[in-house]
């Protein structure tokens, strides 16, 4: 039997939320079996701590993946107590994995409790399916350095590539739904040789990843055209419907069709990767398996992706994503690295963000959705798959790319937009590559590569 005397953390001003009303009372849900060394409920408060909080949903998740629905019932009240979705950052943190707990353990259809739990807390992430408009997508994008970072780096990058070429094609593969490609523009319009034409290729997602937008790509694709010649850059623009869970074939496809005119052409093609090569789908390694070619070169999606890229010989690629491993196939496993990865946008977001307003809303349900899909989820239904910068640094150098180094300016520009935000934000140069972080820990990292 699992015993929590070892997580038993003091925290004396911790307030006991009510408990939702379900279908079940309290001494029903206890009427099992004692619980050695477990605190009574007029103590719960002593396990607000965050180190506390992770071990009681390990020990959840274990219950949950045993089918002991009795100790999962037990763990899941305690949690409900401690963690309400209104209380602090590690609170809230905390409430997002119980949530997508019950929503793991509703699937099992074992026990009535679950389901009507999960009906509760469904209620909750109604904001999950808000739709933005360009202006509200727009200062959601700007509200922490997460995004921006890599729109910074990856701009300043492609810049450089650019010099010299008179047609851009400019392929878009990026979470924030262009989002970053105004700033390239205005960039693009100052070029002491002129601006290129510019050839922008977005893949029309046939998934529905959050944030998301409540317009067309098409109606989006017109803006952008207009906001382009409005800074006299003529822009062409084109939308491949193309899906992350095949590995975008149809958009390599058409790109491979494309190859011989735009080598006539002398058109340089950029590859910008924000935030949406984790959706397609990887093999898993095992837990402690070195990180090798053999182990790596197979006939993975991301691996065919990448080789497919290289073929098409791009001028430059840049890749930005989350600096984090969802991909392990144990459920506790991807708990503990998600729990210790997902802290920090809930950290950062008391810092810019008042209690109740719609942006925190947004905000959050972002986070409830990711948390979710990594915990409750398995098979084709798990798209959240990040992995860290070190697993795309080998992938990218199996697929015969070669690191090129962002340059003072570039990092400059980093910094002074970082001066824009809380204090805990940092950069730090990883070999070639930048890394942000908070408070010291790793958060997002952008890397550019070139045909080896």
């Amino acid at each position: 039997m699992m015993q929590f005397t070892e997580t038993y953390c003091p925290s004396p001003s911790h307030k006991i939320p009510p408990l939702p009303n379900l279908p079940v009372s309290k001494n029903q849900m206890f009427r099992a079996r004692p619980w050695p060394g477990f605190p009574t409920p007029k103590s719960l408060g002593s396990f607000g701590d965050a180190n506390c909080m992770e071990q009681l949903l390990v020990h959840c998740a274990n219950a949950i993946e045993s089918n002991d629905a009795t100790l999962a019932q037990q763990i899941l009240w305690v949690l409900n107590n401690i963690a309400p979705p209104d209380g602090d950052s590690n609170q809230r943190l905390t409430c997002g994995f119980l949530r997508a707990l019950i929503a793991r353990a509703a699937k099992s259809g074992n026990c009535k409790l679950f389901t009507a739990m999960a009906n509760v807390h469904a209620n909750d992430l109604s904001m999950n399916n808000h739709k933005f408009s360009i202006i509200e997508l727009a200062s959601f994008v700007d509200l922490t350095p997460r995004h921006r970072f890599g729109f910074t780096a990856a701009n300043a990058a492609v810049l450089e590539a650019l010099e010299g070429y008179s047609v851009v094609h400019i392929v878009d593969l990026s979470l924030t739904h262009c989002m970053q490609i105004p700033t390239l523009i205005d960039s693009i319009a100052t070029r002491l040789e002129g601006p290129p034409l510019v050839k922008l290729t977005v893949a029309g997602a046939m998934e529905d990843f959050p944030p998301m937008l409540d317009l067309s790509y098409e109606e989006l694709g017109s803006k952008l055209v207009n906001f382009a010649r409005s800074r006299n850059v003529v822009m062409e623009f084109r939308v491949i419907p193309s899906s992350s869970s095949n590995g975008f074939s149809s958009l390599i496809e058409q790109l491979r069709m494309q190859q011989l005119i735009r080598v006539e052409n002398g058109e340089a093609l950029v590859i910008n990767c924000h935030m949406m090569l984790h959706y397609i789908p990887e093999e898993t390694l095992s837990s402690g398996v070195p990180i090798t070619s053999s182990s790596i070169e197979n006939t993975s999606l991301r691996t065919m992706f990448l080789k497919a890229l290289r073929g098409l010989d791009p001028t430059i690629v840049v890749l930005v994503d989350e600096d984090a491993d969802f991909t392990s196939n144990n459920l506790v496993n991807r708990l503990r690295s998600a729990y210790n990865y997902l802290w920090i946008p809930y950290d950062t977001v008391d810092t810019f963000l008042p209690r109740g307003s719609k942006q925190r809303q947004w905000y959050e349900a972002d986070l409830c959705w990711k948390i979710e899909n990594v915990i409750s989820h398995e098979g084709p239904q798990r798209v959240e798959r990040l992995e860290p910068k070190s697993k795309w640094v080998q992938r990218m150098r199996n697929a015969s790319f070669r690191g090129v180094a962002f340059s003072e300016e570039a990092i400059t520009e980093v910094k002074n937009m970082l001066d824009e935000h809380a204090a805990g934000w940092g950069l730090k140069k990883e070999d070639e590559d930048l890394v942000l972080t908070w408070k010291g820990h790793n958060v997002v990292f952008a890397t550019a590569w070139i045909p080896a």
